[in-house]
């Protein structure tokens, strides 16, 4: 697979130099004078947003709609990176053509950051993700506390391609913080009272969100959605959710919901959308919906 990513993007690569688009551009400042920001998904260009304010100007390589997982990139990404200052990517396997392709961008004024630097990884443990994917959960954006983390490193990258307003993203950053964690600390104290931390969703998506909240995630489908659960996993599941009275089942507007149907069926439950912040959602932001995801969960398992 790996092999074959590399092949697709050099092609791409070379696509891009035959047409005249590859050539190094002075562009990353716009005539506005804002930053021009490449993200590679939707939480990434909200945390820039967040911290680079008025100053910034950011696109996301992913279009709304696509599933990261799936994304390759085209001629037309690597034109916007090779006219861009900063690349704003979560790692972790969550973007795996990144390495190879700002391997072959023509620009060496960009800045990349890794966003999930210095956050503590959780591993996967489905063998076939493992294999195909890699031994890390990309999925760290939708945990407040590692979302805390990704936004310093970003606030950095800001600093770096734009030294000038260093200060002014540093303060942003330290806001920005502030907020998610008013959002964080307010949940851990009301999931203490909740005897039930178990809740069931169509996508192995958050098990960082758990890590904050001390619950446990039991899933339809793999981290990387990836695949459908045998007859004996899914009647394994609703024997669980009958165990534990799981009165609803979380589904992605990404994933097909047809199996969470299926198992709510099965079990009495209702199905439930979750957010997982790969595209925009009309005018709700990162905060807007991690809130409706917390509330979501905690009122399922009062």
């Amino acid at each position: 697979m790996k092999s074959w990513l590399t092949a697709c993007i050099t092609m791409i690569a070379a696509a891009v130099l035959l047409a005249g688009c590859g050539a190094q551009s002075d562009g990353s400042v716009q005539s506005d004078g804002k930053l021009k920001v490449v993200a590679s998904f939707n939480a990434m260009k909200e945390f820039t947003q967040a911290v680079g304010k008025d100053k910034v100007d950011v696109v996301t390589l992913i279009p709304d709609g696509t599933e990261p997982h799936d994304f390759q990139p085209t001629t037309k990404n690597l034109k916007e990176l090779s006219h861009a200052r900063l690349f704003v990517y979560n790692g972790l396997g969550m973007e795996p053509w990144a390495d190879k392709t700002l391997e072959v961008v023509d620009n060496k004024n960009l800045v990349a950051v890794d966003a999930s630097k210095g956050v503590q990884v959780i591993a996967n443990t489905d063998k076939h993700d493992i294999h195909e994917h890699g031994r890390d959960d990309p999925h760290c954006w939708l945990s407040l506390q590692a979302a805390q983390t990704e936004v310093q490193n970003i606030a950095a990258a800001l600093a770096e391609a734009d030294p000038a307003n260093a200060e002014f993203y540093r303060e942003n950053a330290v806001a920005y913080n502030e907020q998610l964690q008013q959002v964080l600390a307010e949940y851990q104290e009301k999931f203490q009272s909740v005897p039930n931390r178990q809740f069931v969703t169509g996508h192995a998506a958050f098990a960082y969100l758990c890590r904050d909240f001390g619950l446990t995630q039991r899933s339809v489908e793999s981290v990387f959605a990836s695949g459908e659960p045998s007859p004996q996993q899914l009647a394994s599941l609703a024997d669980f959710c009958k165990q534990h009275k799981v009165k609803t089942i979380f589904s992605e507007t990404m994933v097909s919901p047809k199996i969470s149907e299926t198992l709510a069926k099965e079990v009495g439950a209702s199905v439930k959308t979750i957010h997982t912040i790969e595209s925009a959602e009309g005018k709700a932001t990162y905060i807007d919906r991690m809130r409706d995801n917390i509330e979501q969960i905690y009122q399922s398992l009062k």
